[in-house]
């Protein structure tokens, strides 16, 4: 039987599918009874699921990560699409297409990484060009890298999201850079690669996506000041000699400021001409990912208008997306399903 993706299923269809499980939770509702919510996902969105008259068996037969297949009915619930499940158990997964369920494929993904290491040997300044090299030469961080997520349930949320938006923010900060005569354009490239490189060990990413113990109690920002940190002394390790405080002093602030403000998680604001730069970048990446999301994950097709976003403060126009087809392996273009329930996304909501 030919799948049949998230982003083409309608309200009021029955749906019979294996998904990805994700975010599992056994409530209670205004009765006392239990029911079971869980996310269901696949390369093209996800979908919350709820299964009335669960129990702890039921809960305990599958894990977040594992692959289930969901029986069940949709419906529009507060502007989303939702399922209402009659059977959610643990799928088989020798029978399973994993490409279904990979945002980004195998070649995207070398064709970013590609893109990244081409950008930044090109850097010419010595110090530079030899700190970015010594992360380039780091085959764990690098692996680690290119399969993180840029966050957990907002922008870029799935395995390679992280990557993908440090290259577009890499490619908007050399389109900017060169209209400014008084920037630097190849330290605010670093800066840009820098930015969110502590989201490799801020968070835990290998099927369900989540927070590490570090990332809950040190966040993203201060891991990427430690990494870099680390590898300024690895710098002067191989060459000899000692790296410019002033060049380590910008990078760090770069990473420091670049969500913009104190009330959005930054321990200090933007006040360098690259820092500027490189908030405003990050954010029209990930402000731009979460409108296009919102507009593609709308399952009302019968208004040119999504819902109201909370953390956007509007609705959108929607074109007309009527005969577009679902991504297909590496080509794909990734629609997951925004959402901003947890205190430790709150970052990232300002952004998006």
């Amino acid at each position: 039987m030919t799948r049949r993706f998230i982003n083409q299923i309608g309200e009021g269809e029955n749906v019979d599918q294996v998904f990805l499980a994700s975010d599992k939770q056994l409530r209670t509702n205004r009765n006392g009874n239990l029911y079971l919510q869980v996310r269901l996902s696949d390369r093209s969105g996800s979908l919350v699921a709820m299964l009335w008259n669960a129990n702890e068996r039921i809960y305990r037969s599958f894990e977040n990560g594992d692959y289930v297949r969901a029986v069940g009915a949709t419906q529009i619930y507060q502007g989303g699409l939702q399922m209402i499940a009659s059977k959610v158990e643990r799928s088989n997964t020798n029978d399973i297409d994993e490409s279904d369920f990979v945002t980004l494929g195998r070649r995207q993904l070398d064709q970013l990484l590609s893109t990244l290491a081409d950008s930044l040997r090109q850097i010419e300044t010595p110090a530079l060009r030899d700190l970015a090299e010594c992360f380039l030469m780091d085959e764990t961080l690098m692996k680690k890298f290119a399969t993180a997520p840029a966050g957990v349930k907002l922008h870029h949320a799935y395995q390679g999201g992280l990557l993908q938006h440090v290259v577009k923010v890499m490619r908007l900060c050399d389109l900017i850079a060169p209209e400014y005569p008084d920037v630097d354009g190849e330290l605010l490239r670093l800066g840009a690669f820098l930015h969110d490189l502590g989201k490799v060990d801020e968070l835990v990413y290998d099927r369900e996506l989540g927070y590490s113990d570090e990332g809950q109690m040190l966040g993203h920002v201060i891991l990427g000041v430690s990494l870099l940190e680390r590898k300024i002394a690895e710098v002067e390790h191989h060459t000899q000699e000692a790296f410019p405080a002033e060049v380590a002093m910008r990078l760090k602030h770069m990473i420091l400021s670049h969500h913009g403000t104190l009330e959005f998680g930054s321990p200090k604001v933007p006040m360098t001409l690259e820092a500027m730069v490189l908030h405003y970048a990050d954010t029209l990446d990930s402000k731009l990912f979460a409108a296009e999301q919102l507009i593609r994950d709308d399952a009302n097709s019968d208004s040119a208008w999504t819902p109201y976003h909370q953390p956007t403060g509007r609705k959108l126009y929607k074109p007309s997306l009527r005969g577009a087809s679902v991504p297909q392996g590496d080509d794909s273009s990734p629609a997951p399903t925004a959402d901003a329930d947890t205190a430790a996304d709150a970052a990232d909501a300002a952004k998006a």
